[in-house]
């Protein structure tokens, strides 16, 4: 849908069988000032409040339409004020007021239409960022089983500095999830760059502790690149989780921690937290004893678990008497290991502990391979929930 599109549709709501009566609105108002002025007696004239019609025409309705509201509040203004005695009539003040406003409605609604349209077009190209930096990502891609939510802690900004990705590859699919320190533009920028490095290393390399490498360095030079333009965002860092499933594997991940909180497993047995960070996050690689990425851990996963991995703006989630979220006794609740479930659980959860306002960006990603016809047939059985 276009920009003008999109305003069309704004400018006939509210709308019935795909018909646009916003202009019922002053049609009434009109119909009702001229009914109670011609049916009271000369001391109740109100026919000069016909100059609110244009009025209410301007704010919910286009210009063509606020220009004819306009028209026809001048003409019922001359008409009903002509059908009093000349003693009781309002005369020419009034009609000055009610054409200048009606003039002044014009402008205003082709000034508020303008701002729409701008309105429109800023948040067109939030979304249009939001799907780079976080693309759709296909149902089942690459053989995992996946759900995301995003909330931005920016409602107008729509994106900030969360991302995540799954990326295929000959040598198995990886996954990154990551939060970059600050907000605004910049870590936007710094998101992407991430990520366009993720895309193509995790395709083309072998090691999944090379593409973290790849992702260190990437960090660096765009830091290096943000500091010689002078901005003010150039120790800029980023936490991060990268996966590695490995083709025809499905009970083990490899697992490489930038300083992120661990990931929980979620199974048919409870919930288990994977092994702490043992990383710094990205940016910081020259603090790590022996330089270099973090070590790269092979976990094993049983069968139907699923990785659950949250941003800072779950954990951090506090209530109206500043506590904050329990993350692993809300997914312990949520009776459910599929991974569009128990996002949404999580989701609710956060925004009910929040009262729906988040402070942070916030990231709920949560990935499994893709069951086998067994474990879907014992998961039906189960109702998907977690045994004791």
């Amino acid at each position: 849908m276009t920009d003008h599109q999109a305003l069309r549709r704004r400018q006939d709501l509210p709308r019935a069988r795909g018909r646009g009566f916003a202009w019922v609105a002053p049609l009434l108002l009109l119909a009702g000032i001229t009914t109670v002025d011609l049916n009271t007696t000369e001391r109740f004239r109100i026919i000069s409040w016909i100059v609110l019609v244009p009025g209410i025409a301007a704010a919910i309705c286009g210009v063509w339409t606020t220009a004819f509201f306009s028209v026809l509040a001048v003409t019922l203004y001359v008409v009903v004020d002509h059908a009093w005695p000349k003693q009781y009539q309002a005369g020419l003040p009034d009609f000055i007021l009610v054409a200048f406003a009606g003039v002044l409605a014009v402008l205003a609604c082709a000034v508020r239409l303008k701002s729409e349209r701008r309105m429109l077009h800023m948040r067109d190209i939030a979304e249009t960022t939001l799907r780079t930096v976080l693309r759709p990502l296909p149902p089942g891609w690459a053989g995992l089983d996946h759900a995301a939510v995003y909330l931005a802690a920016d409602t107008e900004a729509r994106v900030g500095g969360d991302f995540y990705d799954i990326q295929p590859g000959p040598h198995g699919t990886r996954v990154l999830v990551g939060d970059v320190q600050g907000k605004g533009l910049g870590a936007v920028e710094t998101a992407a760059a991430l990520l366009g490095t993720f895309r193509e290393a995790g395709y083309h390399e072998t090691d999944l502790a090379t593409v973290a490498d790849r992702l260190e360095t990437r960090m660096l030079r765009h830091r290096g690149h943000t500091a010689a333009l002078g901005r003010g965002d150039g120790d800029r860092f980023a936490t991060g989780l990268l996966l590695g499933f490995l083709p025809g594997r499905t009970d083990v991940v490899e697992l490489v921690n930038f300083g992120h909180e661990p990931p929980l497993a979620v199974g048919p047995r409870g919930v288990r937290s994977l092994p702490p960070d043992h990383g710094l996050p990205l940016g910081m690689g020259e603090l790590e004893t022996g330089g270099g990425p973090p070590p790269t851990l092979t976990v094993a996963l049983d069968p139907e678990e699923t990785l659950l991995i949250t941003t800072d703006g779950v954990t951090e989630a506090r209530n109206g008497d500043g506590e904050f979220f329990e993350l692993t006794a809300e997914v312990s609740r949520a009776s459910t290991t599929d991974p569009a479930a128990l996002v949404a659980h999580v989701r609710d959860g956060v925004l009910r502990h929040s009262r729906g306002r988040v402070s942070d960006d916030t990231t709920i990603f949560a990935v499994r391979p893709t069951p086998t016809d067994g474990q879907k047939e014992r998961q039906r059985r189960r109702g998907g929930q977690p045994g004791p």
